[in-house]
């Protein structure tokens, strides 16, 4: 699907180069980032609306632009066993690879660059503004990094030549050719499962499931990335007991019981005002069948929820981290080497992450901030 758009006039970041792309026989040009595979006449977006045939080669428009930088606490991610208690700098562009009908951020993720892209930043200067602020790390949030991938790759850089951390929050919708790259300059991931069905995928998101799962176990299995997961439920859609006991015993099977799997509540947004808030006892049973399919580590999200927010051993059931939101409320962990696993300090057991020996002080805060100009 592509589309059509009038261009008055260029800026120098709308006419970055974008890669993964090649020419067609009839003078298109092929998007190969993701398995959309949009094909493009001289002028048209790819449906992201980010990637365009501009000269006769695909350029990326949003380079250098963003929708807006905020410090959030890496929970919000969601990531539970990356760094607790730090903030991290977060921040998209705009537009998506994906339809999805009930988007959170559908504000960002399905605008059109121009109505969003306010504040101009290079990788360098979010890099220095990260540290600066005391992140640890910077999150590509907000919308999908896969369609910014050369931006994203080059803050990525920038980061780590600063000694941060990397964090794609993504829906996981990406070719095998580019998924190398991209996922080759993250520290840590959480992958948007939005379900286990390829109906819901092809008729509320406009993809498929099959492209998600094959991602998320390359990912685990080939890369050093820490990852974790989560799931929207949305009542009626994908919260029946079947569907999430399948796609837990498939979690772990296929990527194993230490990655940690979010369930979040939904709320009516975008184009899904019918269905009701997912009701807190949807996230609780939701939480329990994942934890009876023998995953080791299951939240819950977007309710205030202590117990399902917090991190137990799995062995013993001793609390390990305490969270009330996205505050911390207690520290139980020995970490033998700072960066890696920990254990419980009462029965030894191993809790895959990547922790430090003391928590992060960030607490619950927001704090918007102003990069560029």
């Amino acid at each position: 699907m592509a589309t059509k758009v009038d261009e008055p006039r260029r800026r120098d970041s709308d006419r970055h180069p974008a890669r993964y792309w090649h020419r067609l026989a009839d003078g298109r040009v092929q998007c190969d980032l993701c398995p959309r595979l949009c094909k493009l006449h001289e002028g048209q977006r790819g449906l992201c609306f980010v990637r365009a045939c501009q000269d006769g080669a695909l350029v990326l428009t949003t380079y250098g632009r963003s929708s807006g930088f905020c410090v959030d606490p890496i929970e919000k991610k969601p990531l539970n066993h990356f760094l607790p208690g730090t903030p991290v700098l977060s921040f998209g562009t705009a537009g998506c690879n994906l339809t999805c009908k009930f988007c959170q951020n559908w504000d960002i993720s399905k605008a059109r660059a121009a109505d969003r892209l306010n504040d101009s930043a290079s990788p360098d200067s979010i890099a220095a503004a990260a540290a600066e602020l005391g992140c640890r790390s910077v999150a590509f949030t907000y919308n999908d990094p896969v369609i910014f991938l050369e931006y994203a790759v080059d803050v990525a850089r920038a980061c780590h030549d600063r000694g941060l951390k990397t964090v794609a929050v993504t829906a996981g919708y990406i070719t095998p050719e580019a998924r190398g790259e991209f996922f080759a300059h993250m520290d840590a991931a959480n992958v948007d499962l939005k379900a286990f069905t390829e109906d819901f995928y092809h008729s509320l998101c406009g993809g498929h499931l099959a492209p998600v799962l094959d991602n998320l176990v390359w990912i685990r299995r080939e890369t050093g990335v820490w990852l974790e997961l989560t799931t929207l439920l949305i009542p009626g859609h994908n919260d029946g007991d079947a569907e999430i006991a399948s796609l837990s015993a498939w979690v772990a099977e296929k990527l194993g019981a230490d990655v940690p799997l979010h369930f979040s509540a939904f709320h009516p947004d975008w184009k899904m005002g019918d269905p009701e808030p997912t009701p807190p006892d949807t996230l609780t049973r939701a939480r329990a069948l994942a934890r009876a399919a023998g995953l080791r580590h299951v939240y819950t999200g977007n309710v205030h929820d202590p117990a399902g927010g917090s991190t137990w051993c799995p062995d013993c059931g001793a609390l390990l981290i305490g969270r009330d939101w996205y505050e911390l409320t207690a520290w139980h962990l020995d970490v033998p080497e700072p960066g890696g696993a920990a254990r419980c300090p009462d029965c030894g057991a191993v809790v895959a992450g990547r922790f430090e020996s003391r928590p992060g002080g960030w607490g619950r805060q927001r704090r918007p901030v102003r990069l560029g100009r």
